[in-house]
């Protein structure tokens, strides 16, 4: 009776270099966004203080007053009442988290993969190594094989 094969999980999480950047790969995958998300009502408590909004409105005054004068850079007063920080950590966290993991999954993934292929090191030989000196040169075979003959 013969043991049963490994999965294909099971047989990357062997070699040691491959399990690694695995779990490499799910830590860049995953801390981020929870300190981003720990960190961010912090943030949102200290935009709230009144000075940050008033810093805010004098800036858009400032730019009020820029609007409009000659010279190589044309300003524009701010749509928005609140400062930016405040609108993206409030509004937008959501969607910075999903593309950290968008991205940050699928480019890590990749690499995973990339890495796991380097240094797997797969059982099989290639053609190169099937036999010395003879790299691609298959002519003999091809006479004998009706489907691939020179005609």
């Amino acid at each position: 009776m013969t043991a049963p094969k490994p999965s294909a999980v099971r047989r990357l999480l062997r070699r040691p270099v491959t399990a690694a950047v695995l779990i490499a790969w799910l830590v860049a995958l995953s801390v981020p966004p929870i300190l981003f998300l720990r960190a961010r009502d912090a943030w949102l408590t200290q935009l709230d203080r009144p000075g940050q909004q008033e810093q805010w409105d004098e800036f858009r005054r400032d730019m009020g007053r820029q609007t409009g004068r000659d010279g190589p850079v044309q300003r524009k007063v701010p749509r928005s009442a609140e400062p930016p920080a405040r609108v993206w950590l409030r509004d937008y966290a959501a969607l910075a988290v999903t593309a950290w993991v968008l991205f940050v999954g699928v480019l890590g993934g990749f690499f995973c993969l990339l890495v796991a292929g380097v240094m797997g090191g797969d059982d099989r030989r290639s053609l190169a190594q099937d036999e010395p000196g003879r790299e691609g040169d298959h002519h003999e075979e091809d006479q004998h094989d009706p489907q691939n003959a020179k005609q």
